[in-house]
């Protein structure tokens, strides 16, 4: 391989995609990249803050002797590199160049959701990390961020619900429950947002859908949050739809 400098030119603009798959664009046009140099991207990408470079070798090219995995590393970053700055490297530390990444932008909007941010779309929140991926590294950070994303919809809705916001809950609900279908506090949470929105019929189906699905899939009768959302449905005034 003919000697290439790991520092070439610097300005390009570079969007890297990592939530329903692998997508690098750099100044606007998509990147095809070999798959050791895309799992070195991705997994860059994944940090805000540059690297040990023996610390990224070990995660990536840990079944190799650390001579190998070195070498294997310069090579990656070389050919992500060979149309365009995507990588940052220095002699001890490598990190992914000034770019932009759906995947610590969506954790940051989940993150500004849990201290009270304003609602969002539910789709900025959601989307599975690198699906296909079976890295051990890859398996950790999407269960991290699916829990993330979990939480930060489900405090969304419960936001929403409490501004009276009852279609906006819904959506927001319906989105937690369609990722995990068993989480009863969402539920809960739907249930209470059709009984406000005036809909009793549907917040009662609801909570039949899931009293069904915990019996069928764990042996588990609804909690007592749910049932009283569900006693609710059955008996109090409509709330005044906002």
């Amino acid at each position: 391989m003919t000697a290439v400098s790991e520092r070439p030119t610097l300005g390009s603009q570079v969007r890297l995609r990592l939530l329903g798959g692998f997508e690098l664009t750099v100044d606007g046009r998509a990147r095809e990249l070999p798959p050791a140099a895309a799992r070195l991207v991705a997994f860059l990408g994944l940090h805000e803050r540059p690297l040990v470079r023996s610390h990224v070798a070990g995660v990536l090219w840990g079944d190799r002797t650390e001579d190998r995995a070195g070498a294997c590393l310069r090579s990656a970053i070389w050919r992500a590199n060979a149309g365009g700055h995507v990588i940052d490297a220095g002699r001890s530390r490598i990190g992914l160049a000034p770019s932009s990444v759906d995947a610590r932008e969506s954790a940051d909007a989940a993150h500004a959701q849990l201290v009270g941010g304003a609602p969002v779309a539910p789709e900025v929140l959601s989307g599975e990390l690198l699906p296909g991926w079976y890295d051990d590294w890859v398996v950790v950070e999407r269960e991290r961020l699916r829990q993330l994303s979990l939480e930060a919809m489900e405090q969304m809705a419960q936001t929403l619900l409490e501004a009276g916001q009852w279609r906006r809950a819904i959506e927001a609900a319906l989105a937690v429950v369609t990722i995990e279908p068993l989480r009863e506090s969402a539920h809960r949470m739907l249930v209470e947002a059709h009984v406000g929105a005036g809909n009793r019929a549907q917040a009662l189906r609801q909570f039949g859908r899931c009293r069904d699905l915990l019996a069928h899939e764990l042996g588990l009768a609804p909690g007592s949050a749910l049932v009283a959302a569900a006693a609710l449905a059955q008996g109090s005034p409509v709330a005044t739809t906002a």
